[in-house]
């Protein structure tokens, strides 16, 4: 993750989660660098120090935790290949089409020629107003693969567990820069 770009988290039991404090470069985080967060309302309750602040996409984090009980992680990240992905997908388009490579076994799809399409949400400033159009589109449809992305900014993925999340994220990034390339 580039600077302190993206956030990190994962589920410490089943109404809290820990997540990476604001302003953190991620390649060089340490354990007191996490602050814990309640899910259903996304309110701090705990931090290792008075001046850490929760990321700006803390409340897609709980989001996801809430609507997906058997999340284990979430990572939000930010690349050029996403962001070049949307710019060009249609304007106030909900979704982006996936290419139909292997690769989205990454994801648990296993059909031969899928057709996976990840859910494409508006960038806000005020994030809380994204985790909102998450929580009311999934509620309705959940998606078939446990991933999105915003406009302009990054995707986030999430998984049973970290290593999951993990390799998610980095299968969405190959198939990202796939389409960035093509």
């Amino acid at each position: 993750m580039a600077g302190t770009a993206g956030n990190l988290s994962a589920r410490a039991d089943p109404e809290h989660f820990w997540i990476t404090a604001s302003g953190l470069p991620k390649g060089r985080l340490e354990e007191n660098d996490f602050l814990l967060v309640r899910i259903a309302d996304g309110a701090v309750v705990e931090r290792t120090r008075a001046e850490q602040s929760p990321s700006a996409e803390t409340a897609i984090h709980a989001t996801l935790y809430g609507l997906f009980p058997d999340t284990g992680a979430c990572l939000h990240g930010h690349s050029v290949a996403a962001c070049l992905a949307t710019a060009r997908t249609p304007a106030k388009g909900k979704g982006l089409r996936l290419p139909p490579l292997e690769m989205l076994k990454g994801f648990d799809v296993w059909e031969h020629r899928p057709k996976a399409e990840l859910a494409l949400f508006e960038n806000h400033v005020d994030v809380t107003r994204i985790a909102r159009d998450v929580r009311a589109r999934f509620r309705r449809a959940p998606p078939k693969i446990s991933a999105l992305l915003v406009r302009d900014h990054g995707p986030t993925v999430w998984g049973r567990t970290l290593q999951t999340a993990y390799n998610r994220f980095e299968v969405l990034d190959f198939l990202l820069t796939y389409l960035a390339r093509r």
